[in-house]
């Protein structure tokens, strides 16, 4: 087995086994520290597959925003430490249907469209060619997907406020 399958093969399994560790922990400290690392992952998969921009993206945007707005929220309430309640039965129940259904779905859909599939040749892309489809309105371009991202960003940054200023219950 060549070098570079084995190495997509183990983040691969990285990616499922820190993403079954993110939803499954009770600590809700340790499930950020468990989705940071499998994008973090995810992000060296797309460096593997020679997508060097979409990593550097993944690493900006969700390792450096997303996961430093979760746990800047989650260090400002003091809920670190915090267990999560144990979700009931239907719930997994409901969720593992999904996931089930979910992996079947991609996996229907790459096996009949992998016929169709034509496998070309590694396209050299300059950094002026990228600029100019990232600032173009035009079929190709990447202007809404970067509109797209920022509103997340809002979004992110608006919960985590609202998680800061949210007044602890008596209880």
């Amino acid at each position: 087995m060549e070098t570079g399958k084995i190495i997509f093969y183990l983040i691969s399994i990285m990616i499922v086994i820190f993403g079954l560790l993110t939803v499954t922990t009770r600590k809700l400290f340790r499930s950020a520290i468990y989705l940071l690392f499998t994008l973090i992952n995810v992000a060296a998969l797309y460096f593997c597959l020679n997508y060097e921009f979409i990593a550097a993206v993944q690493i900006v945007v969700y390792v450096g925003g997303i996961i430093v707005l979760i746990l800047f929220s989650l260090f400002l309430t003091q809920q670190a430490g915090l267990d999560l309640p144990k979700p009931s039965f239907s719930r997994v129940a409901l969720a593992a249907s999904l996931s089930v259904f979910g992996f079947i779905f991609v996996f229907l859909l790459f096996y009949f469209s992998s016929s169709s599939l034509e496998v070309a040749g590694p396209v050299e892309v300059t950094m002026k060619a990228i600029g100019t489809q990232m600032l173009s309105f035009t079929k190709n371009g990447y202007v809404l997907p970067f509109e797209v991202v920022s509103i997340l960003l809002l979004a992110a940054m608006i919960g985590c406020i609202a998680i800061a200023f949210r007044t602890k219950e008596n209880g």
